[in-house]
């Protein structure tokens, strides 16, 4: 049965790191006799050069009709780039909001994984990168202070901002079942993280975690602050399994444990909404800097790929192999430069497709 995959290149190095993903793709369609069928779409600053909008009804059409999208990064110099001079709901991330919503993405899942060969970029002690880690953060993405009530205005002569943090326990026990379901794929360990000695959002959050984690006996919960999170992150990352949080800390301590890895290249996500639907993208920004050289690095966008062949499509052998053909590539010596290290070979963008692609 052929699969509809909705292909969203947007904006800087996001061209170049997703055909190496689609280059990957038809190598697992060739070997294992599926059949991808894909759709070109426009989002972020490329669309409003083109539509004047960072996201159209049509494109969200085309993606609600697909099985799966697979994203690069969108957006560019915030300092120098004429789309930071719009109005925000126009700007490249505001389409990224509304697809999220369009397509009611709420569960973002963000792998950090130290592998062996790259420990020597690992900012982290050696006494700390020896020992690895392979964690995933589950980060709720359509509530919290991103979606709530916003408002700048004056009061009493005093220009005052209100931003509004709101959950419901509906939101939180999806987001919070999603991270169950993972783990039992995974160590069967949640980390449920929040700030509950302060807000009530975070209590509710933490009663609701408690209450789902009743139906996964086998899976070990524990609860932690976002503050002693963060400094854990960067003392004893190997501690960790799956965290799930709202959204905001999610947004920071994914950010954060994507660095200790030592490179965002490295680093794929996927959202899902409550069906097989997903969206798949790699977590790093779009570079504009490197954009059009050839030096970025393909394999968040290929690993990605592979998150997308298991958790939309089922196909567990092929995301393996996927993974597997990367893993061998790094262990053959291969390097783009942001993760060059002395004795490996350096190679451009697409020549790193085509050797993971050669693999599987």
């Amino acid at each position: 049965m052929a699969k509809k995959i909705a292909v969203i290149k947007g904006d800087g190095i996001g061209p170049e790191i997703v055909t190496e993903a689609v280059k990957v793709l038809d190598k697992v369609a060739e070997k294992y006799g599926h059949d991808f069928r894909y759709t070109e779409l426009l989002m972020g600053g490329c669309s409003i050069d083109a539509y004047k909008e960072p996201l159209t009804d049509e494109t969200i059409a085309v993606c609600q009709d697909s099985d799966a999208v697979l994203m690069g990064s969108i957006g560019g110099n915030t300092t120098t780039s004429p789309w930071y001079k719009l109005p925000a709901h126009l700007r490249p991330e505001a389409g990224l909001l509304k697809l999220r919503k369009s397509l009611g993405l709420f569960a973002n899942l963000r792998p950090s994984v130290l592998y062996p060969e790259l420990r020597d970029a690992c900012p982290l002690r050696e006494d700390i990168s020896a020992k690895g880690f392979d964690m995933l953060i589950m980060r709720e993405l359509t509530g919290g202070l991103y979606f709530g009530e916003r408002k700048t205005e004056e009061v009493n002569g005093v220009m005052t901002a209100v931003d509004t943090l709101k959950y419901d326990e509906n939101e939180i026990r999806r987001i919070a079942v999603k991270a169950f379901e993972v783990a039992m794929k995974r160590n069967k360990k949640v980390t449920s993280v929040d700030k509950a000695n302060v807000l009530d959002s975070s209590r509710l959050w933490r009663k609701i975690v408690t209450e789902v984690a009743k139906d996964y006996p086998e899976v070990t919960l524990e609860h932690a602050l976002v503050d002693s999170t963060a400094m854990q992150l960067v003392r004893n990352p190997s501690q960790f399994d799956v965290m799930v949080t709202e959204n905001m800390f999610g947004d920071i301590l994914s950010d954060e444990a994507a660095m200790v890895t030592g490179s965002l290249g490295m680093l794929p996500s996927a959202s899902l909404n409550e069906t097989k639907f997903g969206l798949y993208e790699p977590s790093g920004g779009s570079a504009p800097d490197i954009a059009g050289k050839n030096v970025a690095n393909p394999i968040a966008a290929i690993l990605s790929a592979s998150m997308m062949l298991r958790y939309s499509f089922d196909y567990n052998e092929e995301a393996d192999a996927v993974e597997n053909a990367v893993k061998k590539v790094l262990a053959e010596g291969y390097r783009t430069a942001d993760i060059m290290s002395e004795g490996c070979k350096q190679v451009m963008c697409d020549e790193m497709g085509s050797l993971i692609a050669e693999r599987i």
